[in-house]
Formats: C-alpha cells, sequence, structure tokens
C-alpha cells in the first residue's frame, strides 16, 4: 500500500532539508574472496578494479562479450584485515545472477563468491543534516568522501550521494538494523518510505536494473559512461563493441529526462514520438515535488535528444530534459 501523497512530499522535504533514513535491503551484497578476486572482477567488468584502493569504491557494470548489461552496481575494496577483498552493492534482485554470471568464468582463479544480502540490513540515510545525525549516533565516523568507507561499531559507513544529495549507506548485520533506525529517528532523521526514495532517484537520473536497464541493452545507452566505464584499463569482457561506439562519437540511443504535461506518471513503456515516428520509449515515471511537474526517464533514439525538442509522450506534451533533473 502506497503512503499518502502528503506523507510523501514531507518526506522528500526531509530528504531534501534536513534528513530522511530509507531502508534499502531489498539491494544485493555479493562478497569476492580470495587472493584473485581483484583481478577476475577487473577482467570482467568496465571500470579499474585493480587500482581500487581499500575502503574505496567505484561504479560499473557487468556485460556481455557484445556489450549487453548483466548487472550495475558499486564494487567496493575491502579494508585491511577483512576475510574478503571485494563486497558489491547491487541493484534490487541481481545478487543471484551475479553470482552465477560471475562463476561461471573461474577456471583456476583463487576467488570465492557469495550473496550475503540476507545476512545484511543496509540503510541509506541523506539529507543537509545526514552528517550530524549520523555522528550523533556514531561519534567516530570520519570524514570521507564519495564512495569512501570506513567500519564504526560494527556498521559499514559508506559515503554515497547515490540521490544526489549528502548521504550515506549504513551497513549492519540484519540484526542489529531496528536499533540503528531507532537511535537515527531518535536523532532527527525522518524514517521515509521506497517510494520517496524512487521519486529521489529520479530526479537524479539514476537508473535501476529490472526497470530501466533490461538484459538486451547495450551498457553505452544508459549513459554512466563517465562514472562506471574505464578507457584505459585494458582489456575486459565486452570492451570492443565499448570502445566502438566511443570511436564512432555517439550511441544510437541515450537515456535522458522528460518534463510531461501530464495528470499522471506515464506506464512503462509509453511511446515517445515526435513527427509521427516513434523516437523512443519511456522506463521510470513520477510526480516530481522539485520540477511540480511529472517527469520520465526515457532511451531517446539520435536526432530526438537535444534539450529542450518537444516531443509526445504517450499522448501527452512533453519536453527533453538532460539528466540529472535535480542540480
Amino acid at each position: 500500500m502506497s503512503a499518502p501523497m502528503n506523507d510523501v512530499r514531507a518526506d522528500w522535504a526531509a530528504a531534501r532539508n534536513s534528513a530522511a533514513l530509507f531502508d534499502i535491503s531489498d539491494r544485493a551484497l555479493v562478497e569476492l574472496a580470495g587472493t584473485d578476486a581483484a583481478q577476475f572482477l577487473h577482467n570482467l567488468c568496465t571500470n579499474d578494479i585493480k587500482t581500487l584502493q581499500p575502503g574505496r569504491g567505484c561504479e560499473f557494470f557487468l556485460t556481455t562479450n557484445k556489450a549487453k548489461v548483466v548487472a550495475h552496481g558499486i564494487a567496493h575494496r575491502m579494508l585491511p584485515g577483512e576475510a574478503g577483498m571485494l563486497w558489491l552493492d547491487l541493484d534490487p534482485g541481481s545478487g543471484a545472477k551475479v553470482v552465477a554470471h560471475l562463476d561461471r568464468f573461474i577456471v583456476s582463479e583463487q576467488v570465492e563468491i557469495a550473496d550475503r544480502t540476507s545476512a545484511s540490513r543496509q540503510l541509506h540515510l541523506c539529507g543537509s543534516q545526514a552528517t550530524s545525525d549520523l555522528t550523533a549516533v556514531l561519534p567516530a565516523v570520519p570524514s570521507l568522501e564519495n564512495l569512501q568507507h570506513a567500519i564504526v561499531d560494527g556498521c559499514r559507513i559508506v559515503r554515497n550521494d547515490r540521490l544526489g544529495i549528502p548521504g550515506y549507506d549504513l551497513i549492519c548485520p540484519a540484526a542489529q538494523g531496528p536499533e540503528l533506525c531507532n537511535r537515527l529517528a531518535r536523532a532527527g532523521a525522518v524514517v521515509a518510505g521506497l517510494e520517496t526514495f524512487n521519486i529521489l532517484r529520479i530526479e537524479a537520473g539514476v537508473p535501476v536494473d529490472g526497470i530501466d536497464i533490461d538484459p538486451e541493452r547495450f551498457v553505452v545507452e544508459v549513459g554512466r559512461i563517465k562514472q562506471a566505464i574505464s578507457y584505459t584499463k585494458g582489456c575486459y569482457l565486452g570492451q570492443e563493441p565499448i570502445v566502438m561506439a566511443r570511436d564512432r562519437g555517439h550511441a544510437n540511443r541515450v537515456f535522458m529526462g522528460l518534463k510531461v504535461d501530464a495528470a499522471e506518471p506515464l506506464a512503462p513503456g509509453t511511446k515517445v514520438m515526435r513527427s509521427g515516428e516513434e523516437v523512443g520509449q519511456t522506463t521510470s515515471s513520477v510526480w516530481s515535488p522539485l520540477l511540480q511537474s511529472v517527469v520520465a526517464l526515457a532511451y531517446l533514439k539520435r536526432g530526438s535528444q537535444e534539450v529542450g525538442m518537444l516531443v509526445d509522450a504517450g499522448g501527452n506534451k512533453a519536453v527533453v530534459m538532460p539528466l540529472p533533473f535535480a542540480n
């Protein structure tokens, strides 16, 4: 059952103007252990894992040899003294398929792969007061750069501005989650729902595997090139078509935003039309409190990607916008 719209707007305002706490334990957590773990993942993903320093993370894609997306997430190098080598923070529902995908490529490498999702509770704390609320509860939290992490009182604290707002991921044993939620709420964070989280992530232009990304999607079209693709790391699975797309200077489709003149959010797969021809399809859509309008994420064909261009989305007037919507 969805929260009342007034509650959603109050939660959204807390995330923007003070602090909001979300339970994002539906995200998958996969651990890689063994001496070859970093090199193994490096050879199979789009970003540079070998140079990742302990306590640091980077966004990445797993792809097929044709650069179709298998999974999307963040790879983190564990801290010295931890049993594992890497842990992967993945989009919801991705744990089992990532374990199966990686397992297929193990030949003689010293690497062990395990899905740790069910053993953990993952929270996201964000907003202008997120740091002060967090340090009120866990005073030993150090100053962290984006995608840097530390372990404090048995809880992994990751600086992650995943919603385009200053934020932290908090990962702890499942049994400790409720008490941590209660302590942060007492410190002032508003406990908010996933409907609000979804509005914020769409305003931030962040795609989600299974919603905005499907197995036939060419990775370059998703538009996370700066964050998730390294062109200097050397050979990896799917590299050739990615480099070819870079050398052509364009992708046939690009993930962009639409501001839509509609009363309700658009259904996934709504056709985007221009001059009577289909030029794209929507994936996610919400009412945006930031823009005071319906907005949608969509893949648009080359020639219909100019910011400010007018298009039709399901019979509604729409204007093409850059991502993120929220700057």
